[in-house]
């Protein structure tokens, strides 16, 4: 088989199809996902474990073919002939090789992605803390790449990303942009985080929180002058800010809290909805900090944001389930759908 040209094969068929990942895996034929859902090639045969080798080969070079089959694991991103790019991860099952290809969606605006424009005039803040959070798969990192677009368009800023891998390419216009990727350019997140000190950084955005020393770095950088965006797999601001406080130990707990409450911008959790006439749509929350939410994160009372985001709006503030009734009444999404992706249902229901 002639490895590149059935990968490149491969690629375009996500492409052509709206698709967003590519799924390989010896034992079983190829599969995309669209809209959400999985299809699988069946006019393709089954990938044997050579083929899954000699596809892997095109996408890695051999130094991290040999750090794979030592780890077993590989995280790495995939240029296709300069028109796209995709993040890719290959892993073993049952001893036999499957690698998984998702499309790093172009770089696009507010208005063509369904995003709000209130995050325009959070990426135009000086320093701060701002998170873009969901499940894995919900479009985290492509509402930050735009973000972090309306910077380098509208301002002169030293800009430093820190990601595993490096997704979106940037091409700096009115910013200075220089993206780093961990096992590349960097040993981790928490090494790179703490050199940004020393780089005359502007903004700095972070791929990934996965550790409490990245956190608490995050946490001071925003304290110290800097505009910190990054993501996390949390499902709304509320059980976030939970979760960055958990994550450190009881005798820190109460420091990292009053970080937070000072240093924190916002929080937005967003969703892919299906979209009636085909594709996907975002449902989201928004948190704005204030002085309320601070409060509230001071005091131990982060069950009660829920409700500050729904008397909020005024002030910006954008309640999931205010949005997904926007959705159902624009005829984008089905109401089944709006139940579906609520994550209060009961209160939804008392909306519609």
């Amino acid at each position: 088989m002639d490895y590149k040209k059935k990968l490149e094969e491969l690629v375009l068929t996500v492409i052509r199809e709206g698709g967003s990942d590519l799924h390989l895996g010896a034992g079983r034929v190829p599969a995309i996902r669209v809209a959400g859902e999985l299809i699988f090639l069946v006019k393709n045969p089954a990938f044997t474990q050579e083929d899954a080798v000699g596809v892997l080969g095109e996408l890695l070079p051999k130094e991290k073919i040999n750090r794979f089959m030592e780890n077993q694991e590989a995280d790495f991103s995939y240029d296709f002939r300069g028109e796209a790019r995709l993040r890719g991860n290959a892993f073993f099952q049952k001893g036999l090789i499957s690698i998984v290809l998702r499309l790093v969606p172009k770089v696009k605006t507010l208005t063509e992605l369904h995003l709000p424009a209130i995050l325009s005039d959070v990426a135009r803040k000086k320093q701060g803390f701002f998170l873009v959070v969901g499940p894995v798969g919900q479009g985290k990192s492509t509402t930050l790449s735009v973000m972090i677009d309306v910077i380098n368009n509208e301002q002169a800023r030293n800009i430093i990303t820190i990601e595993d891998p490096i997704e979106h390419v940037y091409i700096p216009n009115k910013s200075i942009i220089n993206q780093r990727e961990v096992g590349i350019d960097t040993k981790n997140f928490h090494v790179a985080l703490k050199e940004v000190f020393r780089e005359d950084v502007n903004v700095i955005m972070i791929g990934e929180m996965r550790t409490p020393e990245t956190i608490a770095t995050a946490v001071t950088a925003a304290e110290t002058g800097h505009l910190v965006l990054s993501t996390l797999h949390t499902n709304n601001a509320s059980q976030t800010i939970d979760r960055i406080i958990d994550s450190f130990p009881g005798d820190q707990q109460d420091q990292i809290r009053a970080q937070l409450a000072s240093s924190l911008l916002g929080i937005f959790s967003q969703r892919l909805i299906p979209r009636i006439t085909g594709g996907l749509i975002p449902a989201y929350e928004l948190l704005l900090n204030n002085n309320a939410v601070a409060n509230l994160i001071r005091e131990k009372r982060t069950y009660e944001i829920d409700v500050v985001i729904e008397t909020g709006m005024e002030s910006g503030m954008i309640d999931l389930n205010h949005s997904l009734i926007e959705l159902v009444r624009a005829g984008e999404i089905s109401i089944e759908n709006a139940y579906q992706y609520s994550l209060n249902p009961k209160g939804l229901e008392r909306m519609l």
